[in-house]
């Protein structure tokens, strides 16, 4: 199961957006890659074509690995740990230093 789902504030705890906050925007399970909003922006070089004969240069964020983020927890202000717990009959994400349901 995985700790982080779409649409989770997440904290980017290694690489070169270290200590960065931002929205995923998607989860690759498979892989276990994450796209983060704002987060891994990457430059792409586009050729020129018919619709656009200038050519340009583009950004976009690049998925980063989900071992990489932490689940942000509004209550600490940091990223944590998440547990789980089943609640009337439900499996729910808990953060293990507040307690509190992600």
């Amino acid at each position: 199961m995985m700790r982080v789902k779409k649409g989770d504030t997440v904290v980017v705890i290694a690489g070169k957006d270290k200590g960065k906050k931002g929205l995923v925007l998607n989860v690759d399970a498979k892989n276990d890659k994450v796209l983060v909003e704002g987060i891994n922006i990457i430059t792409k070089h586009n050729k020129p074509s018919a619709t656009n004969p200038q050519g340009r240069i583009t950004t976009k964020e690049a998925p980063i690995h989900i071992s990489n983020v932490m689940p942000f927890d509004p209550e600490t202000g940091k990223g944590v740990r998440v547990r789980y717990e089943v609640k009337d009959g439900k499996k729910v994400r808990v953060s293990a230093k507040s307690g509190k349901e992600l």
